[in-house]
């Protein structure tokens, strides 16, 4: 079996290789005055290129700033300018498709198209005419000396919230000391099982927080490092079966599309290697969870946490199966309260906003905006938003982000447990379910559907099913049909972009 290297689609470098590499992207980033606290953007894919770039800002200490390149111009443009990055690596093609968001006269690296050599990219050849000074990242950094000076302890990334609704915020985490980053290593350890002897598949963008850190842990320290640059449901369990995958980190929808694949095709892979299947980034339907470990065996690891929090609570399949639907229980060194509207701590099964923190993951500050710190925050504890509650034994439970809650006629109504039970209906590929003016009721919900391709099925069908197995305030007044949401890939979808246009023109928007 392959042991000690990166693989990313047809990419594959050895880590001794790669770790060289990025010694010589040190060098090359100090030749142009990047430093301590210089941060960089990352414009890429999921790529090796974005791992070397990444140590060698880092071995400058300086912050890499990833990004998502599913942005468009304007909100590349508003990024670029709150973050004011020193230099920019990125794919050539998504450049060329943001090139009015490039500011003038900052250092540009491309990377060609699909590992292509970039006298073969048309795309690379367009780009270096089209940004004045550019470069091609390899022949860049191969004409440099790996950098052999006094190691630094590279800073965590710079990363942007998702921004669902509103401008993104950078999150920056200070560099640990070392007593700080053998406590991290621990937790990443016991919530991924990623070190040594693990064989990791990564899934998800490298510009989000879960697949950074885990992508990062994995490369430095797993016998294997497997990624997708994009993510294929046969094709990953092509690659479980190919590379004996023990570690897997993913996300509650890649269960789902799991799940939606013909049980022929499903029984096609051994899953046997599988040892712990990490998922984070919202929570799971019960049933999806269920289906999971029925298929995967007891190995299913629910983690909860956040860019700003860390990790705080984390679940084992023996712990959901004894409360089922639970996130899990507080890890070692976490402190947490629920919070009612009026700032009072609630008590077991009461639902309110979600505060936490584990100190092991350090601290953090928004760019730029100490008063949206402040405002996050209490007693220390922070709140990504989430509105839940803890049962009697600690056991915490999600109902929803704060944000997405929809008042109907003085209810309080939380979308994703109607969205839990649309993803289990057999047509249903893809959801999101929200709120839209209601003139007599202040709002009510609606679903936008993305059926499976086969599937023939109508609106007043899709409610009957959901009042069969939901109270009636919770199933939508109306849902519409779309070929596809604007879902990224790492599962989150882009709610306000599908609920904008309800409320345009008005004064309110709840």
């Amino acid at each position: 079996m392959l042991k000690d290297v990166v693989i990313i689609g047809d990419e594959m470098m050895s880590r001794q290789t790669l770790f060289e590499k990025g010694l010589r992207a040190t060098s090359a980033f100090l030749s142009i005055g990047i430093g301590p606290e210089d941060p960089v953007a990352l414009l890429m894919r999921n790529t090796i290129a974005f791992f070397e770039a990444s140590r060698g800002i880092g071995g400058t200490g300086g912050y890499a700033v990833p990004l998502n390149w599913h942005n468009k111009t304007d909100e590349i443009d508003y990024i670029m300018k709150d973050a004011r990055p020193k230099a920019l690596v990125g794919h050539s093609d998504i450049l060329l498709g943001v090139r009015d968001a490039i500011p003038p006269g900052i250092p540009v690296f491309l990377v060609p198209v699909d590992g292509q050599p970039a006298t073969n990219c048309a795309a690379t050849r367009e780009a270096l005419q089209v940004f004045d000074g550019s470069k091609v990242w390899e022949d860049w950094i191969s004409g440099f000396e790996p950098y052999a000076g006094e190691p630094r302890v590279p800073p965590a990334a710079i990363l942007y919230t998702s921004g669902t609704t509103g401008h993104p915020k950078a999150v920056r985490k200070p560099t640990m000391t070392p007593a700080q980053m053998a406590k991290f290593r621990k937790f990443i350890f016991d919530a991924y099982g990623i070190g040594p002897g693990a064989r990791v598949l990564v899934l998800g963008p490298l510009y989000h927080a879960s697949p950074d850190a885990a992508g990062r842990f994995a490369v430095n320290e797993a016998d294997l490092a497997v990624l997708q640059p994009k993510f294929d449901a046969e094709g990953m369990l092509k690659l479980i079966e190919e590379h004996r995958i023990t570690h897997i980190s993913t996300v509650p929808t890649v269960f789902v599309r799991l799940l939606k694949l013909p049980p022929e095709v499903r029984a096609r892979y051994d899953v046997s290697s599988l040892r712990q299947v990490s998922h984070t980034g919202g929570p799971c339907p019960v049933e999806v969870k269920r289906q999971m470990i029925d298929w995967f065996g007891p190995v299913i690891h629910e983690i909860y946490g956040g860019t700003e929090q860390g990790i705080t609570f984390s679940c084992d399949s023996a712990t959901w199966l004894t409360y089922p639907g639970t996130v899990g229980l507080p890890l070692e060194g976490t402190r947490y309260a629920i919070i009612g509207e009026n700032g009072e701590r609630l008590g077991p099964n009461e639902v309110g906003e979600i505060y936490a923190r584990n100190d092991a993951f350090g601290d953090f500050t928004y760019v730029g905006r100490p008063d949206a710190r402040a405002e996050c925050e209490i007693d220390t504890m922070i709140t990504l938003g989430d509105m839940g509650y803890v049962n009697e034994d600690g056991a915490l439970y999600l109902c929803d982000r704060k944000k997405d809650m929809v008042i109907s006629g003085g209810v309080n109504i939380y979308p994703a447990e109607t969205e839990m039970a649309l993803l289990s209906h057999p047509d249903v590929q893809d959801c999101a379910v929200f709120g839209i003016p209601d003139d007599e009721m202040g709002e009510s919900l609606m679903a936008a559907v993305q059926l499976k391709p086969s599937a023939r099925t109508d609106a007043e069908s899709i409610r009957s099913w959901l009042k069969q197995r939901l109270t009636g305030y919770k199933v939508p007044r109306a849902v519409t049909f779309h070929d596809t949401l604007p879902r990224e890939d790492s599962g989150k979808i882009f709610k306000r972009k599908l609920r904008s246009p309800y409320w345009e023109g008005r004064e309110r928007a709840i």
